[in-house]
């Protein structure tokens, strides 16, 4: 706990078998109350080492996404009366040992969403981060911090933490269950007015971390911009959505 409030740590996982151990090995396991692993029917196996593990799994028969699996996480976790939600990806690239500052920036109450920045300090480049990726993480940041009126120095960290309130309030269930998922809960939360921090997080390349590919990566860019664009919209007046609306469909918390 921090600060009386109960951590869940929880990790979306494909296909990770050969990092999940090292990922677990470097978390505080004296702050976090709660280890929650979602699988999205890895073809590996990563459930049996994360049952080794002895943390919490779920496993999706059919894979979900990387968005409903994130959905799976988070209603697992506030089943479970998690306070403060850390996700973290259990493919090593990110530091696990950052939890305890991000978990304590929430608990301040300063923040209700916290991101793990490649970006800042010594940067992404630094941890392997291909030149075309980071190029387009600028240029999207930067459009994005533009139309959303939020400046950020990335919007593409898969690293992040919650508070409970900010996953009651957002309709998740009306967003994507693809890779977009991570930006619409941005725009989400910026909408909901609520404060994001962020803090410098090294970042790891790797073979065995996951990526995707160049495709995938395209079609994500151009999910960004449409994020981007109807949040302007719907803040506008022009349009409406049901993921910028309290009529919006919210988690259930379930613990599968």
């Amino acid at each position: 706990m921090i600060s009386g409030r109960r951590v869940a740590v929880v990790m979306p996982a494909y296909n990770a078998a050969a990092t999940v151990e090292r990922t677990v090995a470097e978390i505080d396991r004296t702050i976090v109350d709660d280890l929650i692993l979602v699988d999205d029917a890895s073809r590996d196996q990563t459930v049996d080492v994360a049952k080794r593990l002895g943390l919490h799994v779920i496993r999706h028969e059919k894979n979900r996404g990387y968005g409903g699996n994130q959905k799976t996480c988070y209603a697992a976790a506030l089943a479970r009366g998690a306070d403060i939600v850390v996700m973290l990806h259990p493919d090593y690239q990110y530091s696990p040992r950052l939890i305890p500052a991000m978990a304590g920036m929430i608990a301040s109450g300063h923040f209700d969403a916290v991101l793990g920045s490649r970006i800042l300090g010594k940067g992404a480049r630094a941890g392997g981060m291909p030149l075309w990726r980071y190029v387009a993480n600028r240029c999207l940041t930067a459009f994005e911090n533009l139309l959303l009126g939020y400046k950020l120095a990335e919007y593409h960290s898969g690293y992040r933490a919650f508070s409970r309130k900010l996953l009651e309030t957002l309709p998740l269930e009306e967003d994507s269950d693809d890779f977009v998922f991570d930006n619409q809960m941005l725009a989400q939360s910026l909408w909901f007015g609520f404060d994001i921090g962020e803090v410098t997080c090294p970042t790891r390349y790797f073979a065995e971390a996951s990526s995707i590919n160049f495709r995938r990566s395209v079609t994500y860019g151009f999910g960004v911009l449409g994020t981007a664009f109807e949040y302007r919209f719907c803040k506008w007046g022009v349009s409406r959505s049901l993921r910028y609306d309290n009529a919006g469909k919210k988690l259930l918390p379930q613990d599968k």
